[in-house]
């Protein structure tokens, strides 16, 4: 199973961040030790003192593919699904600072919640989705698809030019602004419009 995730695909986020808006798709890809689910504890690890949340609509892929058109993307995933990329902000900056790869501050144990999912025949368009993240009862974060730089088809078709896509695999879509630091006792909650997709605790 493989994880892909895409980097800076809202404008307001990367503003948010002093990022420039990229001419195509940012992608990282996560290790499978790396997912967190069944609303499991995250653990904030000690090598990092600004751990930072990312909420993001996921996909699962329910076929094989590679070199998918992107207008027989949709055929490749049935499921919309909530996430959080989890980023240690700090290391973060040192690596971009350094010209380095990015996994050791994206790529860790644990880093890559994924909620549940919910059937792409629920939703109207996937390119207007709603989302958001409370933490602590509070909204932090709000998104909607269709402010996606790259949307979500041409996404797969885009990570499938150079991987082969497999049943079970993941691709995190990129996260809207309003990302922030997490600390010992929070409480995140994820919804897809009144759906809740994740309920955990840090720790």
């Amino acid at each position: 199973m493989k994880i892909f995730a895409i980097g800076q695909n809202y404008v307001e986020h990367n503003k948010e961040l002093n990022s420039k808006n990229p001419t195509e798709p940012v992608v990282f890809m996560k290790p499978d030790t790396a997912i967190l689910k069944n609303n499991k504890p995250f653990f904030i690890p000690d090598f990092s003192q600004d751990l930072h949340y990312e909420t993001e609509l996921i996909i699962r892929f329910n076929r094989i593919g590679k070199n998918i058109d992107p207008k027989f993307s949709n055929r490749y995933f049935t499921e919309i699904g909530l996430g959080v990329d989890f980023t240690a902000r700090d290391l973060q900056r040192k690596l971009k600072a350094e010209g380095k790869p990015w996994e050791v501050c994206k790529a860790f144990d644990n880093s890559a919640v994924i909620g549940n999912f919910i059937q792409v025949t629920e939703l109207i368009d996937i390119q207007g989705i709603e989302f958001h993240l409370d933490i602590n009862g509070k909204t932090v974060q709000n998104g909607n698809s269709k402010d996606m730089i790259f949307p979500i088809n041409e996404l797969v078709a885009y990570v499938s030019k150079f991987f082969t896509i497999k049943i079970g695999d993941i691709l995190f879509t990129g996260t809207p602004v309003g990302v922030g630091p997490v600390s010992i006792g929070d409480h995140l909650e994820g919804y897809i419009l009144e759906n809740k997709m994740f309920d955990f605790y840090v720790k």
